[in-house]
């Protein structure tokens, strides 16, 4: 029994794990990305580059095609700027694109742990169908915004992350009954050999998808960074300051890295110059 009950407790800490995807690699879906952040959403598209907030000044910033508008008045800037602010659009639309593919797969890894540790645990294709549902959603709503140039922080914050982990306990809940029963009707031996099996297939299942997609995120930080240089030299000013869309993140967190299970791994980049 003493066996049994620490396997439970192992296959709780699996499933809370694959809330980031996985108990060794964790990809998290984070508004933060190479020591930048923005107090802005974003919205890019074939019109231009519109940045916008509830609060704070400017609320609107908006271009497109060498042309600068702030809080909706057009702006007059230099032909240095004009072109700076072209290769920012241009630069940002490229890049929406790979950050909507980042979301995808960290989104993918995190559900293929999940209905992989429910389909071990429980042996019901019913309860991985379930599983599947809702990462036919989440998809959805990424491609519902991101796929169409959005990114909304209000979204892909805390909301997004509290859907992410109700899934979590649902599943938990699940794997936790499923492993009881298996305790009180004297199939303990099976259930630590199936913890066993999750263990291993989690491992070969995530290790070399969370890298691929480590690498993938890491990669366009030089991308972000040059948005971050683009803006830094504009030389037009807001109330005689900089106008600043990407900022230094003031997490202590490192980004673009791994952690061990529980930890955040912040793998998508800032889509713009902007979040």
């Amino acid at each position: 029994m003493r066996h049994a009950v620490a396997a439970i407790a192992c296959l709780l800490v699996f499933a809370a794990g694959a809330a980031h995807a996985g108990p060794t690699k964790s990809p998290e879906l984070s508004s933060r990305e190479c020591g930048l952040s923005t107090p802005y959403n974003v919205q890019v598209d074939g019109g231009g580059v519109w940045l916008y907030r509830h609060g704070g000044l400017p609320k609107e910033i908006f271009f497109h095609d060498g042309t600068l508008s702030v809080d909706r008045r057009v702006q007059a800037i230099s032909q240095a700027d004009a072109q700076r602010l072209r290769q920012m659009e241009d630069d940002a639309r490229a890049l929406m694109p790979e950050v909507a593919g980042i979301a995808r797969e960290s989104v993918g890894i995190s559900f293929d742990v999940l209905a992989g540790v429910v389909r071990t645990m429980t042996d019901s294709e019913r309860k991985v169908r379930k599983v599947e549902r809702h990462r036919e959603r989440a998809l959805e709503h990424i491609d519902d915004s991101l796929g169409n140039g959005r990114w909304d922080q209000d979204v892909f914050g805390d909301t997004f992350e509290a859907n992410v982990e109700q899934v979590i306990e649902q599943v938990t809940g699940s794997i936790t009954r499923s492993a009881l029963w298996a305790v009180f009707t004297g199939r303990s031996e099976q259930l630590e050999e199936r913890a066993d099996r999750v263990d291993r297939e989690v491992d070969r299942m995530v290790e070399a998808r969370s890298a691929a997609l480590e690498r993938h995120a890491q990669a366009l930080c030089s991308q972000v960074v040059a948005l971050r240089r683009q803006q830094d030299a504009l030389e037009y000013r807001y109330r005689g300051a900089p106008l600043v869309m990407l900022e230094p993140d003031a997490s202590p967190t490192p980004v673009a890295s791994v952690h061990d299970a529980g930890d955040a791994t912040r793998t998508s980049a800032i889509p713009v110059a902007g979040q």
